[in-house]
């Protein structure tokens, strides 16, 4: 279960990425606009400000992150749906598709990516970004964690998403699927604030990796997991002046098909 309170701790920074994607997509005037994996629906309500002649839509497997979505000031202008976007399709008259965050937590996503990319009408543009954070000192702290006897069963496959492409191997897949592909990756050097005796990565990954891991363990073994985790956390990231420096790689991409479509 997704909490939408404990994800957005962080908004500004979890939506810096979206800002980032988004700036590389050129549709001018696309009929259709669907953001995959939607969470709380805020950055989708940008998609309906940028092309406010679009029919918006946002998709998201969790009711709750839908139900937020659903509440916010201005939802009426986007249909915000519960569904798993391992099943959608691509319609003739979408003229762009952005997954923002998500693809890391669908097993064989780039199946998934082919078979857009496949569908993709002419003129339109798939754009995503992903984590590529799995060699961190966090992740690994979390995978270690995990490991010990205590929770190592039932922990197994609990983690924080799969291994994902590098831009280049993202770039070869879609190119051979006929797009033409802008791809990059950047690591922002987030700045978090130290508060109380929780460190602010473990705040940050309680959002997103470590959803999977909660979601198994009753509250007190949770209570044990995140100290054991928040102890590990302290040597890679210091606490300097009241802030930790928090490195963290993305990877981009914007894949479009050629071509003029009927309308943008």
């Amino acid at each position: 279960m997704w909490d939408p309170d404990t994800y957005l701790r962080f908004a500004d920074e979890r939506s810096r990425p979206y800002f980032d994607l988004l700036a590389r997509v050129e549709a001018v005037d696309p009929r259709s606009v669907v953001d995959l994996g939607c969470g709380p629906g805020q950055l989708t309500l940008h998609l309906h400000r940028r092309w406010p002649a679009a029919a918006v839509r946002g998709l998201d497997s969790s009711p709750e992150m839908i139900a937020a979505a659903r509440s916010l000031p201005e939802a009426e202008a986007v249909r915000f749906e519960v569904a798993d976007i391992r099943d959608w399709h691509v319609d003739p008259d979408v003229g762009v598709v952005i997954s923002n965050a998500v693809l890391h937590w669908v097993p064989g996503h780039e199946t998934l990516l082919e078979r857009w990319a496949d569908e993709l009408p002419a003129g339109a543009s798939l754009a995503f970004q992903v984590p590529s954070n799995a060699d961190s000192p966090a992740q690994v702290a979390i995978r270690e964690v995990a490991a010990l006897p205590g929770w190592r069963a039932r922990l197994a496959g609990a983690g924080p998403g799969e291994q994902v492409r590098s831009a280049l191997g993202y770039a070869a897949l879609l190119a051979g699927h006929g797009l033409a592909v802008d791809a990059w990756e950047t690591t922002y050097v987030h700045e978090l604030v130290a508060a109380g005796e929780d460190h602010p990565v473990l705040r940050w990954s309680e959002g997103t990796a470590l959803r999977p891991v909660r979601s198994v363990l009753a509250t007190g073994e949770w209570a044990i997991f995140r100290a054991e985790l928040n102890a590990r956390l302290a040597d890679p990231y210091p606490v300097h002046n009241g802030r930790v420096w928090f490195p963290f790689r993305r990877i981009f991409v914007v894949a479009r098909r050629a071509g003029s479509p009927d309308q943008g």
